[in-house]
């Protein structure tokens, strides 16, 4: 990316996963991006293939269908789906009223985390009628963002759900992952 002054959260969001810095996630750089964090390999293959076929055409609007299945990082607000949290808004920034809202109506158990419960509850809140792709990206989302990264008390935290927003969530993950190897 040139202008990291212009760059919006959602773009933040998503560069950790374009390895090679040239404004481009192609499936085996998001595959990487997921064994950097962690994640096995089959949930890596599976985020690899689910998220550049579910977003490649969307970021390329007028350029021709590619087997490549690139994602193009300065048109990612353009994949932004439905049934969301609305945390980014149609321009990828972030909004910080609705992120402060997850957990005004959703954390009732622990006012800066999330249990299994209540981020079943939120994903049911942002449920658009009949839209399923939406439900299913949402869902998806939460759902490895909670497998990865609760606590030992299946809590997700705030920080953490605040940190995956801006794109540091990767990069920390990634020094632990890399950290524990050396062990």
């Amino acid at each position: 990316m040139e202008d990291h002054d212009q760059t919006s959260a959602l773009q933040k969001h998503v560069m950790f996963f374009d390895r090679d810095n040239d404004g481009v996630i192609y499936p085996s750089e998001t595959f990487q991006g997921f064994r950097a964090i962690g994640a096995g390999l089959l949930l890596s293959s599976f985020a690899a293939v689910f998220i550049n076929v579910g977003l490649s055409r969307k970021t390329r609007p007028g350029k021709p269908f590619s087997f490549q299945f690139p994602i193009e990082v300065k048109n990612i607000k353009l994949a932004k789906h439905t049934s969301d949290s609305g945390i980014y808004d149609k321009e990828g920034r972030f909004v910080p009223e609705r992120f402060e809202l997850i957990f005004a109506e959703h954390a009732l158990t622990h006012h800066h985390a999330l249990t299994s419960e209540e981020l079943q509850n939120l994903l049911k809140s942002n449920r658009e009628p009949k839209d399923y792709a939406g439900w299913v990206a949402a869902y998806s989302e939460w759902k490895i963002l909670q497998y990865l990264c609760k606590d030992e008390h299946g809590l997700l935290h705030k920080e953490t759900i605040r940190s995956v927003y801006d794109g540091s969530l990767f990069e920390k993950m990634a020094k632990e992952t890399a950290s524990k190897k050396k062990k």
